[in-house]
């Protein structure tokens, strides 16, 4: 039986737990438990995963799934596929144990299908994903989407194609348990119009989120791309909060990052750009230059670990294999990493290094 303490627990204090048989830590506000696992016991290293997108010979989606090592170089190996070949699904998210893929495009015919439907994997298995759920509130084509260990967020993106209906609204899963996303709140920058292809970040606590397009009259720009970014507290419901602006205003940007800093890359401003910035996710303020990546590009995605940042795919217009990386704590410009299976543009990626975790 457990014994209470005599004094209340300081944050940082760690405990073992007699009816779990588990390491635990105390927050601030509760105790919870200590993995007793890492990415190098699972997969011999931080995983990364490039799902889907446009690549050459699919122009209406692929289904093909890669994998590369991120603490390495070299070119992207095959995984397996997805449920349904699609693309159009920004950023992704991702436990230790579980990468998700959530919503993007599908063409069962010659008109194209926005699609609500998640896919899910074990990182660890060389495997076909499976059906984890469903979106809901309109988070379908283009939604931004980063996570911690327990909930994954949802976050803009559109609904259609007729009627064509952009959202400003946050929804969630819990990554352990196959169900529906719920309504977590409403992003703010658009004033309620919406927007698409935003990108996001995330620490243990925090998602950062923003950048994207907005329907013409909502947003800075009136249809163009804008910089804002906003945040939210990832364990409670609500409304996102101003944290800063972009260096630029683009769209079809992506970001990454550990639990310290998270970088953003590329987009079209309006033509693509080979732009890096970072942002310091615990603090708010404003993005501030990184470096530069090899090509300008806009529409790649990106996986990370606690150190370093790849960037893949992409196009500059033509769509691309090259994959870049940057290690996080320090600045400078894109490093070759190596090639994806083909050229690969509108993906979206998972890892089981990255902040959250």
């Amino acid at each position: 039986m457990e014994k209470p303490s005599l004094d209340t627990a300081k944050a940082g204090a760690m405990r073992f737990n007699t009816d779990s048989s588990q390491m635990e830590i105390y927050d601030g506000n509760q105790w919870t438990g200590i993995l007793a696992t890492s990415p190098e016991l699972q997969t011999g290293g931080t995983r990364g995963l490039i799902m889907g997108g446009l690549s050459a010979g699919h122009p209406n989606g692929d289904n093909v799934m890669q994998f590369i090592t991120i603490s390495s170089t070299g070119n992207s190996t095959d995984f397996g596929d997805l449920t349904r070949e699609k693309y159009a699904s920004y950023g992704g998210i991702a436990s230790r144990t579980r990468g998700i893929m959530p919503g993007g495009y599908y063409y069962p015919g010659s008109s194209g299908t926005y699609t609500d439907e998640m896919d899910a994997v074990t990182i660890s298995i060389q495997s076909n994903a499976f059906d984890f759920g469903n979106l809901s509130q309109g988070n379908r084509a283009e939604p931004g989407s980063a996570s911690n260990e327990t909930r994954g967020i949802i976050f803009g993106g559109r609904s259609g194609p007729s009627p064509l209906v952009y959202t400003n609204t946050i929804t969630y899963c819990t990554i352990a348990s196959q169900s529906d996303t719920i309504a977590f709140g409403d992003m703010a920058a658009t004033g309620g119009g919406g927007y698409q292809n935003p990108t996001g970040t995330a620490s243990q606590t925090r998602l950062v989120m923003g950048t994207g397009e907005s329907p013409s009259g909502a947003g800075s720009g009136g249809g163009d791309s804008y910089n804002t970014l906003e945040y939210i507290t990832i364990s409670t419901l609500g409304n996102a909060s101003d944290f800063g602006d972009a260096t630029i205003a683009a769209s079809y940007r992506n970001a990454a990052g550990n639990a310290v800093r998270g970088i953003i890359a590329g987009g079209y401003a309006p033509s693509s750009n080979n732009t890096i910035e970072f942002i310091t996710i615990a603090t708010l303020g404003n993005g501030k230059d990184f470096g530069d990546l090899s090509n300008a590009v806009g529409g790649m995605t990106n996986m990370a670990s606690s150190t370093r940042v790849v960037f893949a795919g992409g196009r500059t217009p033509s769509e691309i294999n090259n994959m870049d990386h940057v290690q996080i704590a320090s600045e400078g410009n894109g490093i070759d990493f190596g090639d994806l299976l083909s050229t690969v543009s509108n993906a979206a990626s998972v890892s089981n290094g990255h902040g959250g975790l």
